[in-house]
């Protein structure tokens, strides 16, 4: 691991996206509300935020944080066939969300995967993963 030990506390803030693109069968099925599984969009917000708190057991480098603040925003697109999950992860510490960030986005799109995958048609892709912005002392450092 990196040596941090030496840099101040600061408020940061990372934001991470990722999308799912669906079937058309799994997107309406999705749309409709009648997914055997359940509320896919409930369950992926849940894991992106369980997921943005344990990344350090995930990622074998990755400093544990105090995660302050996690939000998971998820949007169904219809016209697209697309589900995108954006999640914006805060700490205040010697470093970077990032990480968490964009293991929230990835493992919320996860979720949409599992619980769309057993309908008729083409199988789930996910298409991006991607930094959106990231912020130190409410500065923008924009993506790595």
């Amino acid at each position: 691991m990196v040596d941090v030990g030496g840099k101040p506390d600061q408020r940061r803030r990372a934001t991470a996206r990722a999308v799912v693109r669906l079937g058309a069968p799994a997107m309406d099925a999705l749309a409709t509300g009648r997914l055997a599984k359940g509320d896919a969009l409930a369950v992926a917000r849940i894991a992106a935020i369980q997921a943005a708190k344990r990344t350090p057991e995930l990622i074998p480098l990755c400093h544990p944080l105090r995660v302050d603040h996690a939000s998971v925003d998820v949007a169904v697109d219809p016209v697209s066939a697309t589900v995108t999950v954006t999640a914006t992860v805060g700490t205040t510490g010697r470093t970077g969300v990032e990480m968490e960030a964009l293991t929230a986005a990835t493992i919320g799109a996860l979720a949409i995967y599992d619980m769309v995958k057993g309908q008729e048609g083409p199988a789930p892709v996910i298409e991006q993963v991607v930094l959106v912005g990231k912020t130190v002392d409410g500065e923008h450092r924009g993506p790595d």
